[in-house]
């Protein structure tokens, strides 16, 4: 018996058709996210973020345990603090006082921190631009409930924190910028915890004082990078 044959013609791909082929798959491929969900990048930003938070705690603990329970800008320069060196407008230099205890300058920033880019040395080139963290000016290791750093991505009456000082009186209204955290933010308080908290929250944390009990006094004034 005589073999069937297919009244079918089987070639090859032609080269154009080759190239439409590729082509099309490289298009595919380049709108396909292969990184991990905005939402996880996210989580892992503030998760990090909360980390120097604490890391920052704990160098501020270190730095007042040799200096009498006090922080930098209650000692002078010739004791080893910044009373002296402190310029409002110029918080890198206020952080460089603390060099020795927070070991490297890159956690000072904040990953989900786009204004901002890591430094890799405080004695060269190390500046503002650094620096994604506001600090305060008052705050002291005997206050546990007082905020000592936090995100500088502020709203303050509305409009977007200014560099140099910013004095928190009765009536200042603080909320959370949205370009960095989804409108959540992170602090750090005195007693070397740190925390994410809501806008809401950031209001009710600035008029803490000791112990957790709410108090009328004007509160600190914060650094702003």
């Amino acid at each position: 018996m005589k073999p069937l044959y297919s009244n079918q013609i089987n070639r090859a791909f032609t080269l154009i058709e080759l190239l439409i082929v590729i082509a099309v798959f490289a298009i595919f491929f380049a709108l396909i996210d292969f990184g991990p969900p905005r939402s996880v990048k996210m989580k892992a930003q503030r998760i990090a973020c909360v980390s120097n938070l604490k890391e920052m705690g704990m160098a501020f603990r270190l730095w007042a345990g040799d200096h009498d329970d006090k922080y930098p800008l209650s000692v002078v320069v010739t004791n080893g603090g910044a009373m002296e060196w402190f310029v409002p407008g110029k918080a890198s230099v206020w952080w460089q006082t603390m060099s020795n205890q927070l070991v490297s300058p890159r956690v000072l920033w904040c990953p989900a921190d786009a204004k901002a880019t890591p430094a890799s040395s405080f004695a060269t080139g190390f500046g503002d631009t650094n620096i994604s963290y506001f600090v305060s000016l008052d705050a002291a290791e005997t206050y546990p409930q007082m905020i000592v750093t936090g995100d500088d991505n502020l709203l303050v009456n509305g409009r977007p924190v200014q560099p140099g000082i910013l004095n928190l009186r009765p009536g200042t209204t603080l909320a959370w910028a949205k370009d960095r955290h989804g409108g959540v933010g992170n602090i750090g308080m005195a007693d070397g915890s740190a925390m994410q908290v809501a806008s809401a929250g950031l209001s009710s944390a600035t008029v803490l004082a000791t112990n957790g009990v709410p108090t009328n006094k004007v509160m600190n004034g914060w650094l702003i990078p």
